[in-house]
Formats: C-alpha cells, sequence, structure tokens
C-alpha cells in the first residue's frame, strides 16, 4: 500500500489495490486519517499482500468470515463482486458461504446468502398453486 500523505491520494490506491472501498474507509480518510493508515496496514499484511494463500482463496475466507460475523449485506457484496473480478464462480462463492451453516446457523447464513443472492441476480422457484391446496400443511 502507498504511503501517500494525501488522504485522496491514498482511498484512490486502496480502490486501485482493493477493488472497492468502504464507506467507512472514505470518511476516516478524512478525519482520522492516521488510524485509518494503521488499520489498513493490518488488513494489507493479512488480506492483501501476496503470501501462502492465493487472493482467491483469502477472499473466499473474507466472504465466509464476514458471514459468520453478520457484517453488513454490503460490505459482503463488496467482496463478493472482487472475488467474481477474480474469476471465483457464482457456485463457488455460494459453497463457501454455505459453510456458515454448520457452525454460524442459517441466520447468520442468510445474510450472506442475501448478499450473494443479489449480487449474482440467483433467482429461485415458485411453488405451484396446487402445492397448497388440499395439503396438511404439516412438513
Amino acid at each position: 500500500m502507498t504511503t501517500a500523505d494525501d488522504p485522496q491520494q491514498y482511498i484512490d490506491e486502496m480502490a486501485r489495490k482493493r477493488g472497492y472501498v468502504l464507506d467507512y474507509h472514505k470518511v476516516m480518510a478524512r478525519h482520522d486519517f492516521a488510524v485509518l493508515q494503521a488499520a489498513n496496514g493490518l488488513v494489507g499484511a493479512a488480506y492483501l499482500d501476496q503470501r501462502a494463500l492465493d487472493r482467491k482463496t483469502k477472499e473466499l475466507i473474507f466472504i465466509v468470515s464476514l458471514t459468520v460475523m453478520r457484517a453488513s449485506k454490503g460490505h459482503i457484496q463488496s467482496h463478493i463482486r472482487v472475488a467474481l473480478d477474480l474469476g471465483i464462480t457464482p457456485q463457488e462463492i455460494l459453497e463457501a458461504i454455505e459453510i456458515s451453516l454448520p457452525e454460524a446457523g442459517v441466520v447468520a447464513f442468510q445474510t450472506g446468502f442475501e448478499a450473494w443472492r443479489e449480487v449474482v441476480g440467483a433467482d429461485g422457484l415458485e411453488p405451484a398453486v396446487e402445492a397448497f391446496q388440499g395439503g396438511s400443511g404439516a412438513a
């Protein structure tokens, strides 16, 4: 990451390197640039810098960890978009999100799933009208 002293240049470089910037990055650049730089240094070391894991693997891990932590849908979506840009398929991303089910539960999964659904434009099947008629309603 650049060591630019200019907050605008720093945000521009973040966008180039990450493929996204979050709203809090933009506000911190203006109001507490030093803390943004410190926090971004940690992100660079753990996530952006090339080490043993490639960027695709890290992106999938990030999507799952954000899902498990119940991050905002927009935050999860920013990483889904980066994953797609890296060549990760929608199915691979969905399978990664599904890993959250056994450990974090349905509620956490649904947040990640909804983020994925919106980004990739996935739709579902509607039950036939007959499915609602004449049944006992019990599963």
